[in-house]
């Protein structure tokens, strides 16, 4: 098998930067230990971070891989580095709620963690000139930013996304109140799933202590955030099924 080599910087995010090899359908991705919030108005470096991301989610990819849900994971390099399948991502975030809380809190006046009889599935407009907006299937069609039959499997894999990782949490004794996830096509034109899985886009509440286990810790100024990522990847670790 031929080596891989990290090449040239692609595009670089708020929380990992992107590069191309010297295997022209994988990309080497880098956690950084950067944290930011609303849409990067706050920014902060932490050590430590990038690896506690990238370890929970290269666990989490892997586990979902073993369940029939294909993703961009190849494999885990080292501590803040992956290799993931090249794929053209489409500028929608998936959000599946199984919770009222942030945007849908607010916006609907909703109890707070008030719990919902089915999943509740938005999309996102992925654009930071914009601050991501709500967006509907007729305006992302509209666009040319997905097709109906994208949008169609995206919902369908977002929910069984959505079914591994409550039982996952669960047995970490987690509640899963929502997440987000993103999908790109591949060189074989199949949409899978990309990007990441992490506390940076889950909203986790412990069952006991109902305590935030994610990154609503750094938006609200709740206390360290490293330690509570640790606690999140200590949990996982010990999922049987995970390992």
């Amino acid at each position: 098998m031929t080596e891989i080599v990290k090449k040239d910087l692609l595009y670089k995010g708020k929380a990992k930067e992107m590069y191309t090899t010297n295997e022209p359908n994988t990309m080497w991705v880098h956690y950084m230990d950067q944290v930011t919030a609303f849409n990067g108005k706050k920014k902060v470096q932490m050590e430590g971070k990038g690896q506690t991301n990238c370890e929970i989610s290269a666990l989490i990819f892997q586990d979902l891989a073993k369940h029939g849900i294909k993703n961009h994971f190849i494999k885990q390099i080292d501590s803040n580095n992956q290799l993931v399948k090249r794929v053209q991502i489409i500028p929608l975030e998936t959000v599946v709620r199984n919770f009222a809380s942030g945007s849908f809190e607010k916006k609907f006046a909703a109890k707070h963690l008030m719990k919902f009889d089915k999943p509740v599935q938005e999309f996102f407009y992925k654009s930071d000139e914009l601050d991501d907006p709500f967006i509907n299937d007729f305006q992302a069609e509209a666009l040319g930013v997905a097709t109906e039959d994208q949008m169609k499997q995206m919902r369908a894999i977002a929910l069984k996304v959505n079914d591994r990782l409550k039982e996952i949490f669960s047995e970490m004794n987690i509640d899963l109140v929502d997440f987000k996830v993103e999908f790109g096509m591949d060189s074989d034109n199949q949409l899978i799933l990309a990007d990441e899985i992490s506390p940076d886009s889950c909203r986790l509440i412990d069952r006991e202590t109902k305590k935030s286990l994610d990154k609503d810790v750094f938006r609200k100024g709740l206390g360290a955030l490293v330690p509570v990522y640790k606690e999140i990847l200590g949990r996982l670790e010990k999922v049987e099924d995970v390992k």
